[in-house]
């Protein structure tokens, strides 16, 4: 039983720091309806960049965030600049900037796949310093607030002219440029903003499991449509934007708790892609088939 506990202590703290990477993925898939491919790069890149920065550079951990984050907003950038100055399709220009990225991470790291941090201190370990606290205790505490001052700059931000604009861009593009507003920036900003949410989350698991790895964003886009689809189904009927941001970050700690779970239950880890893959794709396709039942029912009744 308390195996299960420490188990369970641990998916939520790791749900809560990947549930900024899922607020990012949120900008874009929900407002912009595109599935950046960006994540799985940018969200490594965020993490090597605040490792490099803490052990050769010596930078305070919270600046190295700061520079985590700018990271991936120049990769979000890079993608939003492919889509909409050179026309390249959303998802395609995802997928040349990821692939980019993987050599640009390794080049970060000095060619290495792996940077430790054991013995260097983090953010983390400060607060734990500082407060006495346990390291899950700490992890949560710090990635609690982060998220929160993460979701209250969003919900102010999407409230502003720009924000709307964004929002609106993906409601329905023909409207807002009817309106005068340049849809290719605001899908610019959009990227950017998605992607340096991702590289926070992304220096934030760094100095939480005390390491970077070229890999440690494989599958992260999956990840976050996993945890937006759950926070959906859990909170779907709150209709406020604030909620919609809260349902994120829930998905993203629910995610991990249900693989947790699966784990402890003696699912190999090697199928938890599999798993999350068939997450996704049944929450998706349940809505358009229960819509095409409903359809089919009433033409049917229409008929009678």
């Amino acid at each position: 039983m308390s195996g299960l506990l420490v188990s369970l202590q641990d998916a939520v703290v790791q749900g809560v720091l990947w549930g900024i990477m899922v607020l990012g993925v949120y900008i874009t898939y929900k407002l912009l309806d595109i599935a950046d491919l960006t994540v799985d790069g940018s969200f490594a890149m965020g993490g090597c960049v605040c490792a490099v920065m803490i052990l050769n550079f010596h930078v305070d951990p919270w600046v190295s965030l700061g520079v985590a984050a700018a990271a991936g907003m120049a990769a979000g950038a890079v993608t939003g600049l492919l889509h909409t100055i050179f026309e390249i399709p959303a998802i395609l220009a995802g997928i040349l900037t990821q692939i980019g990225l993987w050599s640009i991470n390794l080049r970060i790291m000095g060619g290495k796949s792996n940077v430790p941090l054991l013995k260097t201190d983090t953010i983390m370990s400060k607060f734990i310093a500082a407060t006495g606290l346990s390291k899950q205790a700490a992890a949560m505490i710090i990635g609690i607030g982060i998220a929160i001052v993460m979701i209250s700059f969003l919900y102010w931000f999407f409230g502003t002219e720009i924000g709307s604009a964004m929002r609106a861009t993906g409601n329905n593009q023909a409207m807002i440029r009817a309106q005068g507003v340049n849809t290719n920036w605001t899908k610019l900003l959009a990227l950017t903003i998605s992607n340096g949410l991702v590289g926070l989350s992304g220096g934030l698991v760094c100095q939480s499991q005390k390491y970077a790895d070229i890999g440690m964003g494989t599958g992260a886009i999956v990840i976050g449509l996993a945890a937006i689809v759950i926070g959906d189904v859990l909170m779907g009927k709150l209709r406020s934007f604030a909620s919609k941001l809260i349902s994120a970050v829930v998905g993203s700690v629910i995610y991990f708790v249900i693989r947790a779970m699966v784990l402890r239950m003696g699912m190999d880890a090697n199928d938890m892609k599999l798993l999350s893959a068939a997450i996704v794709a049944v929450a998706l396709c349940v809505p358009v088939m229960m819509n095409k039942w409903r359809i089919k029912k009433s033409y049917t009744e229409g008929g009678e």
